[in-house]
């Protein structure tokens, strides 16, 4: 699948809305900063967000939202982004694209202070309700969503060839260790509903508390354990501990989450260039985290 990114500025948005959308086409568009990897965001009016997929790998993510995000909408307390329409490919834009409304709020990311204690009880109850959701037709896990909620094992080679990278900068035997009892399990349930990407950059927070999450570009049913990485890279000793009592699953889970969180980590520490410095310096503080447990 191509990987290659295209331009996506303004000019292309205004464009696209102007031929699809005319009855928008006199609302403001600004792009929001900073971009996000997968899709290009840009608002339009007060009241909606434009979403592009940069390349043609994150494409297919477009329809899936489309379909599922009301009906995960309707089983959720907090907010999650609503599809409003879908644009077509054309000569101008090769995918297809979404609009969707707008919602209010800050990530967490950009938020000075966070009660972590109480998002880690929000975020435990947000994803339980997501994994009680009925599943019927819902879509696995799979190259769609590089792999989140399956099998840890298809980045087995992509970590064991980092640690080699990092062995002279990390404790090798106790990154093994995590690895090796993160490959020993798999989820023995039926398959549950996974965001495939929380992160703080999807979380929104209002009014000092979380009020909706965002980008679901990765969600599928299978494995919940990739979700609960946020408990190492973000959430602090005590924080951590909140969430993972909220979230009532089993230890093998959890070693399973660690492999997740360890995997990230460790292939974005050991990348030698093409590489954003705030995240490289997060991958260490995960490693250091991880690695210290």
């Amino acid at each position: 699948m191509n990987t290659q990114k295209i331009t996506i500025d303004t000019s292309l948005v205004c464009n696209l809305i102007a031929s699809q959308f005319p009855q928008w086409k006199n609302l403001p568009i600004k792009p929001i900063l900073p971009g996000g990897w997968d899709n290009r965001c840009y608002q339009l009016g007060n009241e909606m967000i434009v979403r592009l997929p940069s390349a043609e790998r994150y494409a297919d993510k477009v329809a899936k939202e489309q379909k599922w995000l009301p009906k995960l909408a309707d089983n959720l307390s907090l907010k999650i982004p609503s599809p409003l329409v879908m644009g077509n490919p054309s000569d101008q834009y090769p995918w297809h694209w979404s609009i969707y409304r707008w919602i209010p709020g800050q990530t967490v990311y950009d938020t000075k202070t966070v009660d972590k204690n109480a998002l880690a009880k929000s975020l435990a109850h947000f994803l339980l309700e997501l994994q009680a959701i009925d599943t019927v037709g819902a879509p696995l896990s799979g190259q769609h969503n590089f792999y989140r909620g399956g099998d840890l094992s298809v980045y087995d080679y992509e970590t064991q060839n980092a640690i080699e990278i990092l062995k002279e900068k990390i404790d090798v035997l106790k990154a093994n260790h995590i690895w090796k009892k993160a490959l020993s399990s798999q989820w023995q349930n039926a398959p549950v509903w996974v965001h495939g990407d929380i992160s703080i950059g999807n979380l929104l927070i209002e009014n000092e508390q979380l009020s909706a999450v965002i980008d679901f570009g990765g969600v599928c049913i299978g494995d919940p354990a990739c979700d609960l990485v946020i408990a190492w890279t973000y959430f602090d000793k005590i924080s951590r501990l909140l969430f993972q009592e909220n979230m009532r699953l089993d230890s093998d889970t959890w070693n399973r989450a660690r492999g997740w969180a360890l995997w990230k980590a460790l292939i974005v520490a050991a990348q030698s260039s093409n590489t954003n410095q705030v995240e490289k310096d997060q991958a260490w503080h995960t490693l250091e985290i991880l690695l210290s447990e």
